[in-house]
């Protein structure tokens, strides 16, 4: 089962995501994939305004992880620099947590991912165009995305 959402602007993508909190619930895991430029920081600066943070959100490229309070924490996770690091450093203890965690580049920690999970592949369709594909797995995601696409 896959979903498709077609944004034409940055704007657009920020109101999406903000709508798709407003639907989450604590222990969510919403992985994100694509180019560099695709819009997962754009999607995820919308995620943590639809949960009431007023930090900006920038990309934790090197940090890894960026935690952010609002309605409920945000766990932001950018494992690009991951990719040969096979140590356990404890990712479970925020899928299983009180917020919510976003993944870049999730497919590099694809061992330690929950199997139920939103995955989410953003691909470029122009200068402002991104082409969003909704790939849920598990009972929860499915029905999450069907209530937002219904």
């Amino acid at each position: 089962m896959e979903f498709e959402w077609t944004s034409n602007r940055v704007d657009e993508t920020v109101d999406f995501s903000k709508h798709l909190a407003s639907l989450l619930q604590p222990g969510d895991v919403i992985t994100l994939e694509g180019d560099l430029g695709a819009g997962k920081t754009a999607f995820t600066k919308g995620l943590a305004l639809g949960l009431g943070i007023k930090r900006n959100v920038n990309s934790p490229t090197f940090t890894i992880i960026k935690e952010y309070q609002g309605a409920m924490p945000l766990y932001h996770m950018d494992v690009y620099r991951l990719e040969d690091s096979y140590e356990d450093l404890g990712f479970d203890e925020y899928f299983e947590g009180d917020g919510v965690t976003v993944v870049e580049w999730a497919h590099l920690i694809e061992e330690q991912l929950p199997k139920e999970r939103l995955n989410i592949i953003i691909y470029h369709g122009g200068e402002d165009t991104r082409k969003f594909v909704f790939k849920p797995m598990g009972k929860r995601y499915e029905d999450l995305c069907k209530e937002i696409f219904s």
